[in-house]
């Protein structure tokens, strides 16, 4: 059977990652629709190889390269702008979305293929970080279906075959603790953008690596985590563990374990989401036990670390709290980025936001969308202060 696929996210690590799984899956894939920023090269090869329907890019300028790309292919594809053209891509008939986009900005996308009842391989984890409160029940309203692609939710995913919900006792959720996870609190004061994009273990974007070294990436996840499978707080608990073997874990309440472990390569949980639960033959790299040396486990600091406690008091509070926290963190880290706040800037920037902001519940979308917008604008009311300079 035929199984068609939109990406949003096309040229981003998720995406190209996605594009070689389909190819390795054969004909039975197919590519529908793409989208992508502003990396038209990459998405020029991608449509000259899978020839979708339909793409969308950043802005006016970008298309204008890409049609001129593209001005000898016979058949050219349907080319949207902007978030308008993102809306456009998850609304292209297919099976299947690769929600990919880095951001709150995969938000929008995300719904509009859930209300056509599609089944969304959900790589942005800010969907339901953000609006995980009116997501989940709007999945089961239109009977549409997410499969996690996150390597941590997919290992948990995948564990809980092994039971039920209801006999869960913990979801370990596992962490590499990223470049700095033996710094002190002195070295991280003085953390450079080049030490922080240096990620031990994966190969990702510029944010997540960002968020990987302060472990915020992981107190994202840990909200996550508790709107895909239900789950309370107290429930989830973070295990760094440097040597990324480990995906995750669950303890059922008869004290067994279930570990899914796994090489650091995203194609594993891309192709258990894209074939829906199905073990399929794959060339990826396989683990070689043999040549561990150990597997080592270890509590991750709070003190240290404090946007992994932020995110749990932001889930745990509800309502807006946890749309604060991503939109309040995804100024702070592009922030960090050009050089206007510190490292540990990025934390403290965050807490005052969250700390300033009007508590309540989202009714909608729309609702959730102000509350970002306002987010931001207290984030860079606060740079602009001098505030995150740490």
């Amino acid at each position: 059977m035929t199984r068609s696929v939109a990406i949003l996210g096309s040229t981003g690590v998720i995406g190209t990652n996605t594009l070689d799984v389909i190819s390795a899956l054969g004909p039975e894939y197919q590519v529908t629709a793409l989208a992508a920023g502003k990396n038209v090269k990459i998405l020029a090869d991608q449509i000259r190889r899978f020839r979708p329907q339909v793409v969308s890019v950043q802005d006016e300028a970008t298309r204008t390269e890409l049609r001129h790309l593209l001005i000898d292919l016979p058949c050219q594809p349907e080319i949207e702008v902007g978030d308008a053209g993102l809306q456009v891509v998850a609304g292209v008939p297919s099976d299947i979305v690769v929600s990919a986009i880095v951001g709150s900005r995969g938000l929008l996308p995300t719904w509009t293929a859930i209300k056509r009842g599609a089944t969304i391989a959900l790589a942005n984890k800010e969907t339901l970080v953000t609006g995980g409160d009116l997501v989940m029940p709007f999945v089961r309203q239109q009977q549409a279906r997410i499969i996690p692609v996150d390597s941590e939710h997919s290992a948990l995913y995948q564990c809980l075959r092994s039971g039920r919900p209801e006999e869960v006792q913990r979801y370990v959720v596992t962490a590499s603790g990223g470049p700095f996870r033996t710094w002190t609190a002195d070295q991280l004061a003085t953390v450079t953008v080049e030490q922080a994009l240096k990620h031990p273990n994966w190969v990702m974007g510029r944010k997540i690596t960002v968020d990987s070294a302060s472990l915020m990436n992981k107190g994202l996840e840990v909200i996550e985590a508790h709107h895909l499978f239900a789950a309370s707080y107290d429930k989830i608990e973070v295990v760094v563990h440097p040597q990324s073997v480990i995906h995750s874990m669950v303890e059922f309440v008869d004290g067994s374990v279930i570990a899914q472990l796994a090489t650091a390569d995203m194609r594993l949980p891309i192709q258990y989401a894209l074939t829906e639960d199905q073990r399929v033959q794959s060339s990826w790299p396989r683990l070689d036990l043999a040549m561990m040396s150990s597997l080592t486990f270890e509590a991750p600091d709070l003190q240290r670390f404090p946007s992994l406690r932020l995110a749990y008091e932001a889930g745990r509070a509800g309502g807006f709290a946890p749309c604060v926290l991503n939109a309040a963190n995804e100024v702070a880290v592009e922030a960090f980025l050009q050089g206007r706040i510190s490292f540990l800037g990025m934390a403290k920037l965050v807490e005052s936001v969250l700390h300033s902001h009007q508590t309540g519940n989202p009714v909608s979308i729309e609702e959730l969308l102000e509350m970002d917008a306002w987010s931001r604008r207290m984030a860079e009311t606060y740079i602009g202060r001098g505030g995150g300079h740490v």
